[in-house]
């Protein structure tokens, strides 16, 4: 009876010591998702920052643009008014089809093209742009890693035993944004 006592003990022992390495893998995991998350937030708040300073010097030129602009204060306030991660990154991607509709608007119109505050401004969104197409990226393979643990038996168990679930991947919503993005000059 000492043998396998001794052997269900030990047992038990593997079990437990495979929860908490487990448990702590959900909470690692968990908290790069977050960071990654906090990190594609900090570059679209910059963009979101951007915004009013650029529709503000394409109004000076294209002030009959209402319905644009009309299109950009609707996806800001969609953004700024988001209750949860998926409204957000919802929001988000009806932002980035805003923006394009207004450099559209500004092909239109040369002085604005020559305008050095416009052209700043497009420089600082295409940087942030990039910014958060590499965030985006990082925060979709954090949230893959994590929603794998979810999923994936054994680790399934502990994902359902506290209760950790699959995260929302950033995608594009619709299929105009998908399509390539004409730029003349």
């Amino acid at each position: 009876m000492g043998t396998g006592l001794i052997i269900l003990l030990v047992v038990i022992a593997i079990l437990v010591i495979w929860m908490i390495a487990a448990y702590n893998g959900f909470i690692k995991a968990k908290n790069n998702c977050e960071e990654s998350y906090s990190t594609m937030d900090v570059y679209l708040k910059k963009r979101f920052d951007l915004i009013p300073n650029l529709v503000e010097t394409v109004k000076g030129y294209a002030s009959h643009e209402k319905e644009t602009f009309e299109k950009i204060t609707e996806a800001r306030s969609m953004v700024q008014n988001a209750t949860n991660d998926a409204d957000k990154l919802k929001g988000e991607n009806m932002l980035t089809g805003t923006l394009r509709s207004l450099f559209a608007v500004a092909e239109n119109y040369p002085e604005l093209k020559a305008n050095q505050n416009f052209l700043d401004l497009q420089d600082q969104l295409k940087q942030v742009e990039l910014d958060i197409a590499n965030a985006r990226k990082y925060y979709n393979a954090v949230v893959k890693i994590f929603n794998n643990k979810v999923e994936m038996f054994p680790s399934n168990i502990i994902a359902k035993l506290f209760h950790f679930e699959k995260k929302p991947m950033f995608e594009v919503e619709n299929e105009e944004e998908r399509q390539n993005v004409k730029v003349q000059f």
